[in-house]
């Protein structure tokens, strides 16, 4: 046995040694051989002078095999193969079920199995040889009975090992790397067909020869031999797919544990570190023993594979509670991570990828462990919270502390030491992701989200750190491809910014720290025109929308009772602004989604502010009020209608898509809300409202200002939308003006309370001539404006007077105000067409003819 893993290491090396040296020696006598034959030739050729015989013709392309012969050269041999391993497998199975045989018996059979078909694969293959018989490339008979083979030989040597202990560790780990060994040897000459189904079989093995009592440790070993003939394999053939398929199987070996116990956590570990090692020295291009790399171009499979096992170290975590070991050994690849990717550009990726776990990881933990986010309207969530056993605080702290400094210092060096734009940006972005979203986390485990001045301090000083960073990549700004790592510096310090006055402030702040980001990065997009900052800010005025639907009050409970000068400004207004602001900033270089994206958030803001300031108002400071009254509609009527001529007036400058939806939806609802509130729902005539005084009252505000509003509205839009648009906001504007001469004359009759009282024969007189002077009125300004528009209004109110006088008065009026109500409508109706006639439409008589001269 050996004294030491050195000597183990020798022995492998000498047997490699071996394969290679005696391959290289057979093509040195292969290619002397050809040498001599053409240097015989040549002389023969010069001696006789013959010329060179013609060219022949081309071969005849082959024709395409059909169903029979890809299902008799292929397809059978493909199951065949797999058929005889499959055999071994089994057979081994049930001489253990059915107790035939002794273990000693079952091994050495299994061996003499995996002997046979290994010889019978290079048997036909050096039958191939001497007969000239081409080998189907993709289904080579010899290449897959020597998988089998070797696929037999993994299962026999690990369950000598594993279930029946007739081996000692290093023997079975000797055999295992022989085989391992062999494999990639046989490999070499049998092509991708046997490394294929043999690195499938050696990971399958486990499976089909199995025990009630796993061995992790054992199984685990086994499989970093395996890998690591696989990516030798690899590497040698340059083979893609086989790097991948090796990646692929090792990760899915690791989801074993996570339906084992805490004890059992320390072979998981070693099996993502294994797996995590022989990939950086056999996979990853530029780096040790990996294929070279193309410069500092970015490599798919080595950036892969890293992040492959890092992945499986963060499952790890996740599953064993934050384990000591789990958390050592994720730290120690993430931390591997970066000097692999300092040395080799083509495994950069893998940066990113580790930077996106440790936040999960991080953020994980802080949610698992604080009880505070963990409770429900009905009580905590039983069985979840922390306990004596979980994961020790310092030790996150620390490592925190570690990777914040590490991915930040590495990602600012970084920028100085590659030349590529993916590269830079990429460790740009880990080095200023990874620590604020680590601040973020423990900032939520150990102040529960609460004020902290200490956490406060720590952004400050991280927000200079990005400052300073920030001034030493721009005085090296002749390099365009550091311009991406500035802007994300500068957004960097902007966010820790933010995340101060929001650990140092009250909790609403943070909405408005980072409205004040997204106008930040908004005017560095300026200053630095690069994309990813417009889509940034736009991503930034999303979350903050998506906060305002967790909390629409922001502050909570905190919001104040004090009308109008209360958080909802604060909160609700400087976000308003800073969208405002950051859509002037992008408009500038052009209209786009995330210009659209910011462009609808000020919108938004705007119309929240303005109604929840007024249900604010209106309900004594209880913005969940179950219910709302005439005043609280008038007002937000009122306000969308003033709001949506702002936008009508803002789009013609701006000519935003956003601005122009906008200002179509606001319209909308107010014309809704005056329809079914001011009219239905909250109409003084048909329910108890108390409207207050003669003039200065609710009909003042819920119906004759938002009929000017209205009228406002129209003019804005006519001749910049369709005739149809700007007449029906004319007509509403008419409706609510009548409802508010109607509803005034109700209350001079019946006092605050318009339902009480029965209506009088004075009454209804006066209504009649309410709405003929409205109409008059209307009529006269038609004419002094030239307004078509006022006159056909006014042509619509004396029209409704009409019907009135036949329909209501003719029956309810008697005496006097019967008489007077139909002479007064008679004069008005005779004067309107003397003015039309004379004055609007006024015909010219033709002049009198002249005598004819005697």
């Amino acid at each position: 046995m050996f004294d030491s893993p050195f000597d183990f290491l020798t022995l492998v090396l000498a047997i490699v040694a071996i394969i290679f040296a005696r391959k290289a020696l057979g093509r040195i006598d292969l290619l002397q051989r050809r040498l001599d034959a053409i240097e015989a030739a040549g002389g023969a050729a010069a001696r006789t002078a013959v010329p060179p015989p013609l060219p022949e013709p081309p071969a005849p392309p082959q024709p395409a095999p059909g169903f029979e012969e890809t299902l008799g050269t292929r397809w059978v041999v493909w199951i065949g193969g797999l058929t005889l391993a499959l055999g071994g497998f089994f057979m081994v199975r049930y001489s253990i079920e059915a107790g035939l045989l002794g273990p000693g018996v079952r091994t050495m059979l299994g061996g003499l199995f995996a002997l046979a078909l290994l010889g019978a694969g290079e048997w036909t293959r050096r039958q191939e040889g001497i007969s000239n018989i081409a080998a189907l490339p993709i289904a080579n008979i010899p290449a897959i009975l020597t998988a089998a083979g070797t696929a037999v030989a993994f299962a026999t040597v690990y369950a000598a090992y594993a279930l029946y202990d007739f081996l000692a560790p290093a023997t079975a780990f000797i055999l295992l790397g022989m085989v391992a060994l062999g494999t990639l040897a046989a490999a070499l000459l049998h092509g991708p067909a046997l490394a294929g189904l043999g690195t499938v079989g050696a990971f399958v093995t486990p499976l089909l020869v199995s025990s009630d009592k796993p061995d992790f440790w054992s199984l685990y070993i086994y499989l970093a031999i395996v890998t690591a003939a696989a990516f030798g394999l690899a590497r040698i053939r340059l083979w893609r797919w086989l790097a991948v398929t090796t990646i692929a199987f090792a990760l899915l070996w690791t989801f074993p544990c996570l339906a084992c116990g805490p004890e059992m956590i320390a072979p998981h570990v070693f099996h993502v570190i294994a797996g995590f090692v022989l990939a950086a020295l056999l996979v990853v291009c530029g780096f040790m023993f990996g294929p070279d790399g193309d410069g500092e171009e970015i490599e798919p499979i080595s950036s892969g594979s890293l992040a492959a096992y890092l992945l499986g170290a963060m499952l790890i975590v996740l599953n064993s509670a934050h384990a000591d070991t789990a958390m050592i050994g994720f730290a120690l690849l993430t931390a591997a991570s970066l000097p692999v990717a300092w040395r080799a550009p083509a495994a950069t990726r893998a940066i990113g990828a580790a930077s996106i776990f440790v936040f999960i990881v991080f953020g994980e933990w802080a949610v698992r462990r604080n009880v505070d986010m963990l409770v429900l309207p009905g009580g905590a969530i039983p069985g979840i919270g922390p306990s004596a056993t979980d994961g020790s605080v310092s030790l996150h702290l620390v490592t925190a502390a570690l990777f914040a400094a590490a991915f930040g210092i590495a990602g600012f060096l970084a920028q100085f030491r590659f030349a590529t734009t993916k590269v830079t940006v990429t460790w740009a972005a880990a080095a200023v992701f990874t620590p604020v979203a680590l601040l973020v986390a423990l900032y939520a485990r150990i102040a529960h989200l609460d004020r902290s001045i200490p956490f406060a301090i720590l952004a400050v000083l991280l927000a200079a750190a990005y400052a300073a960073a920030t001034e030493a990549l721009t005085r090296r700004g002749e390099r365009p491809e550091l311009s991406p790592s500035i802007a994300l510096s500068a957004t960097g310090a902007l966010a820790s910014l933010a995340l101060a006055l929001t650990f140092a402030l009250d909790k609403g702040w943070l909405t408005i720290a980072l409205a004040l980001v997204s106008m930040g990065t908004a005017w560095l997009s300026v200053r630095r025109p690069i994309p990813f900052l417009r889509w940034l800010a736009a991503i930034l005025a999303g979350i903050v929308m998506l906060r305002i639907g967790y909390e629409p009050r922001i502050a909570g409970d905190a919001v104040g009772t004090t009308p109008i000068f209360n958080w909802l400004l604060w909160g609700y207004g400087v976000p308003a602004l800073s969208f405002w602001a950051a859509s002037h900033f992008l408009r500038r270089s052009g209209d786009d989604v995330p210009l659209r994206i910011v462009e609808a958030a000020a919108i938004l803001f705007t119309v929240l502010l303005a109604f929840m300031e007024i249900r604010h108002a209106v309900n004594s400071g209880d913005v969940y009020y179950a219910s709302a009254g005439l005043t609280e509609v008038a007002l937000q009527v009122g306000v969308t209608l003033a709001m949506a001529i702002g936008l009508e007036r803002l789009r013609l400058r701006s000519g935003s898509i956003v601005h122009n939806v906008g200002a179509i939806l606001l319209t909308a609802f107010a014309g809704l809300a005056s329809l079914f509130g001011l009219l239905a729902l909250e109409n003084p005539m048909l329910w108890w409202q108390d409207v207050g005084g003669s003039f200065i009252n609710l009909l003042l505000l819920g119906y004759a200002l938002p009929a000017v509003l209205a009228l406002l509205l129209s003019y804005a839009v006519a001749r910049h939308r369709p005739a149809g648009y700007a007449n029906t906001i004319a007509a509403a504007a008419l409706v609510l003006a009548l409802a508010y001469v109607t509803f005034e004359i109700r209350r001079l009759y019946h006092g605050p309370v318009l339902t009480r009282g029965e209506t009088t024969g004075a009454e209804q007189y006066t209504y009649s001539i309410a709405w003929l002077m409205f109409g008059v009125a209307l009529l006269g300004i038609g004419v002094m404006v030239n307004s078509q528009r006022a006159r056909l209004a006014s042509a619509a109110v004396i029209g409704l007077t009409i019907l009135k006088a036949f329909l209501i008065d003719m029956s309810t009026l008697t005496g006097v105000y019967r008489a007077l109500s139909f002479m007064c409508l008679g004069i008005v109706l005779v004067a309107i067409g003397w003015l039309y006639q004379r004055i609007l439409f006024r015909r010219r008589t033709a002049p009198p003819l002249a005598e004819a001269e005697g």
